[in-house]
């Protein structure tokens, strides 16, 4: 195989895919947000920490630095269209869950909702954040979870081909994951 450079821009596009979550935080008037999110990742096992990537000049960057809290939702494969919605506007200026057609519902220990329609909930308190370039990486222990009970496996554990995750591919291309690898015998 012949090796190419690539624009260092764009080595990005390497670590595709990637889920994309719907994150939620709220403003100290109450006014929930959304911002879809292509970079997000488990961190920690003890405690249970979850990061995410946020641009700094985004409606949610304020949010998530004034009330040191957020929910990262994950939309199943059938979501991409309010995903898209989600993206396409601000926060500032749109109330998001009316404009996507999405439903608030209480979360169980932080004061952003939940989003009804996806089908796991990851609640984060703010423990950390790093700056890198013009994104800031929030680190947030998880204090709460919860998934539809039919994203559950036999043990009780949420599974990814259960749950039919949305991957945010590159710009406005998404994809699924379709089928496990079997694990080669030793």
């Amino acid at each position: 195989m012949v090796k190419v450079e690539v624009d260092p821009r764009q080595a990005r596009h390497l670590l595709s895919a990637r889920p994309a979550v719907l994150v939620t935080s709220v403003g100290s008037d109450g006014k929930p947000n959304i911002i879809p999110i292509g970079w997000s990742m488990p961190t920690s096992f003890n405690p249970p920490l979850v990061a995410i990537s946020v641009g700094v000049r985004r409606f949610s960057h304020e949010l998530i630095e004034d009330s040191q809290e957020f929910v990262v939702n994950l939309p199943s494969k059938d979501m991409r269209d309010k995903i898209m919605v989600c993206g396409s506007c601000s926060g500032r200026r749109v109330n998001k869950f009316e404009r996507a057609g999405l439903t608030p519902l209480k979360s169980l220990r932080v004061r952003p909702p939940r989003i009804k329609e996806c089908v796991g909930h990851i609640e984060c308190k703010l423990v950390d954040k790093l700056r890198t370039g013009d994104h800031t990486i929030f680190v947030g222990e998880v204090v709460a979870s919860s998934a539809d009970e039919e994203v559950l496996d036999e043990s009780g554990t949420p599974s990814p081909l259960l749950a039919e995750p949305i991957y945010h591919l590159s710009g406005s291309d998404f994809g699924t994951l379709e089928s496990k690898l079997e694990t080669p015998k030793h």
